[in-house]
């Protein structure tokens, strides 16, 4: 489940989209959330959603109801800031590393 980095993150790595981790902050961009932020508390890869710190719907009652965590598709957010380990570190230098030599392939085919 990838999601599109922000154009400051896609310029400062050389990716456009990355999996989506806990701890990655996130902005959505589509959807009745729209234009708000949070913190990615849980990814549910099995329905292919993911849930966003302070994005809730209160269920149950009218009076009361129980806050309950919205679900949100991958695709309807945007990755704001990067939750960086030592393995998500050598994922982007790989994918970087394959997009340049893709972008190599591609001018060489243009020449001939």
């Amino acid at each position: 489940m990838s999601s599109g980095l922000s154009k400051e993150l896609s310029k400062k790595h050389g990716v456009r989209a990355v999996p989506i981790k806990r701890g990655d902050e996130v902005k959505v961009v589509r959807g009745e959330f729209k234009s708000r932020s949070g913190k990615v508390t849980q990814v549910y890869r099995k329905k292919f959603v993911l849930f966003v710190d302070g994005l809730t719907r209160f269920k149950g009652n009218a009076e009361g109801g129980i806050p309950r965590p919205v679900p949100i598709h991958s695709s309807n957010v945007q990755i704001t800031e990067l939750n960086l380990d030592s393995s998500r570190k050598a994922l982007l230098a790989r994918k970087r590393e394959g997009r340049k030599e893709v972008k190599k392939e591609k001018d060489l085919s243009m020449v001939d």
